[in-house]
């Protein structure tokens, strides 16, 4: 026997490896008297592996609806297809009726949600601001031993509603955008406790309600709170101890972008646009807002002159360096108020053209491709700039970016995240959920705790960051946990949710094929399932009472693991 070198070799021990960990990591789910009654699932197919090492090739295009429904939503529910469908017109027309009942949230009948949500009576999503700082942090007692975790009440209750309504809500593209938004503006609430008690009402007032608006009023309303203030260090930023945290991630991550950054150079030698703006910033723009920026801090000192303790935005004169500035070109004179210097930055920021380019890639890399195609990022940025001071600004750059040729006609390009599968997998499933901390501590352990991410990049919306080997065994071992009902959190029967007539091999695979994955299979795929149905059997004999919970479970575990169900 000739044995391999080289790079075969390689990839021959990592199959195996794959192989044989597959195997031991879905048995180590199982308790030991279910081991001993039932066989192993299956271990990782050809296909798996295959997209482990990147080597399958690009699916084909699905059905416009199942693109829709995996790009501009958490995946379709039972009936999402259908009522797509149903729409009027052409695929066109149903595209564009769709994004336009998505893009009016507040006209959508979103009561099953709401119920879901007041049954879980939580309290702190509808407090303001000064009252949840008050309830969760001036108020408790020191000696309390729940202090922790009633301050960080509010994180995790808009945690849990944040996957309630991923899962259950009809609002299905604003729960997108204010996902993205989230990692656009990220912040980890456990970096300080005095962000936590703000933490709904950042989400709410910040987020939420700008995903779709003006982007410069969302810009200043990410500025102005408390959990931005604090995450990036500018509550403490003074005239006698500046500092540029906030100012340089302003630039790098929330409006220019580091592609537009020209590093240490002086302001003057940069080239202009057609505009007479600088095409992009250097250091010392960055200095210059840190100026601009001091005395931006919230209330939370009542030993100092009328700052109060309120945990509210505060623009705090005695901390301002009065001094005048000049941001990308614009003059600043000296003695304005510290409100009107951060202001006056906040504009010219939102309006810069690098600004438009920056966060339209983003969002065409979002809902199209991981290298976003440049002519939809051109006329989405045109439209950013044209509509600056539209109070539906981000809509209208999302009906540019959903109504092009590219959106229709580009998959394969992007996979889900751990979010996205979780929440798929859920909304295809329907399984029963229970909304605790366990369900949370899931998502942390698939790669992708929600609002969890450390540094404020935001998590990464590549595919390369999320097709790890160990990122992607765990989503087997947990789909292989779920579609067998083994899991707490997401309780599951796959056999009760099959219509009592289908019962053969072949009636089962495409029941659950066209629920779990609304296109047409590979053959590959197809196959696996029905092998995995069937075992020595007919394709067309009815499978026995008592093996089809197993079977059917491990068949739906080959769908929720095969790389049809990971792209979108």
């Amino acid at each position: 026997m000739v044995r391999p070198t080289g790079e075969s070799m390689s990839k021959l021990d990592r199959r195996q490896a794959l192989k044989a960990g597959g195997t031991l990591a879905v048995a180590a789910l199982v308790g030991s008297d279910a081991r001993s009654n039932l066989s192993l699932p299956p271990a990782p197919s050809e296909a798996q592996l295959e997209f482990l090492n990147a080597g399958v090739g690009k699916p084909g295009v699905p059905p416009l609806e199942a693109l829709v429904f995996n790009r501009l939503a958490y995946g379709p529910r039972p009936g999402d297809l259908e009522a797509f469908t149903a729409l009027p017109g052409d695929s066109r027309a149903k595209l564009s009726a769709f994004l336009e009942s998505q893009l009016a949230p507040s006209k959508i009948d979103d009561s099953e949600c709401d119920q879901i949500l007041t049954g879980l009576n939580y309290t702190t999503l509808s407090k303001s601001l000064e009252q949840a700082w008050q309830d969760h942090r001036v108020n408790l007692d020191e000696k309390d031993e729940k202090r922790y975790e009633k301050m960080f009440q509010p994180v995790y209750e808009v945690k849990l509603a944040t996957y309630v309504r991923a899962v259950h809500s009809k609002r299905q593209l604003l729960e997108r955008l204010t996902e993205f938004w989230h990692d656009h503006f990220n912040i980890h609430p456990d970096r300080d406790e005095r962000i936590a008690p703000g933490w709904a009402a950042f989400n709410r007032d910040a987020i939420r309600a700008n995903a779709f608006g003006n982007f410069g009023k969302m810009l200043e309303a990410v500025a102005t709170s408390p959990a931005m203030l604090i995450y990036l260090d500018n509550a403490s930023s003074s005239r006698g101890g500046p500092n540029e945290n906030f100012s340089r991630e302003l630039f790098e991550l929330h409006t220019l972008g580091a592609e537009n950054y020209f590093g240490v150079k002086r302001q003057d030698v940069i080239a202009k646009d057609s505009a007479g703006l600088p095409v992009g910033y250097v250091d010392d723009d960055v200095y210059e807002t840190t100026r601009a920026f001091t005395g931006w801090r919230l209330s939370d000192n009542n030993d100092e002159p009328g700052l109060g303790n309120t945990g509210k935005f505060v623009a705090y004169t005695p901390w301002h360096d009065r001094f005048q500035k000049k941001i990308l070109g614009k003059y600043l004179p000296p003695d304005q108020t510290p409100l009107r210097d951060g202001k006056d930055v906040l504009e010219v920021l939102a309006a810069h053209p690098g600004t438009a380019r920056f966060i339209c890639r983003k969002l065409v890399r979002k809902f199209v491709a991981d290298d976003p195609p440049q002519r939809v990022i051109d006329a989405a940025a045109k439209v950013f700039l044209e509509q600056r001071n539209a109070p539906d600004q981000i809509a209208q750059v999302l009906r540019v970016i959903v109504l092009s040729d590219e959106f229709r006609t580009t998959w394969g390009e992007k996979i889900k995240r751990p979010l996205e599968f979780q929440f798929s997998m859920t909304r295809a499933l329907g399984p029963k959920i229970a909304w605790n901390n366990d369900l949370l501590w899931q998502l942390g352990w698939l790669g992708q705790g929600m609002f969890e991410h450390r540094p404020p990049d935001g998590y990464s919306d590549r595919r390369e960051r999320w097709k790890g080997t160990s990122a992607l065994l765990r989503r087997w071992q947990h789909a292989h946990s779920v579609a067998h009902g083994w899991n707490e959190q997401c309780k599951v029967q796959v056999v009760n949710q099959t219509p009592g007539e289908f019962r053969t091999p072949n009636q089962l695979a495409d029941f659950w094929l066209a629920r779990v994955l609304p296109r047409a299979a590979s053959l590959n795929l197809r196959t696996e399932v029905l092998n995995a149905l069937r075992g020595e059997g007919d394709a067309n004999t009815k499978v026995p009472d008592d093996q089809l919970e197993w079977k059917l479970a491990n068949a739906v575990a080959l769908m929720l693991m095969s790389p049809e169900f990971q792209w979108r």
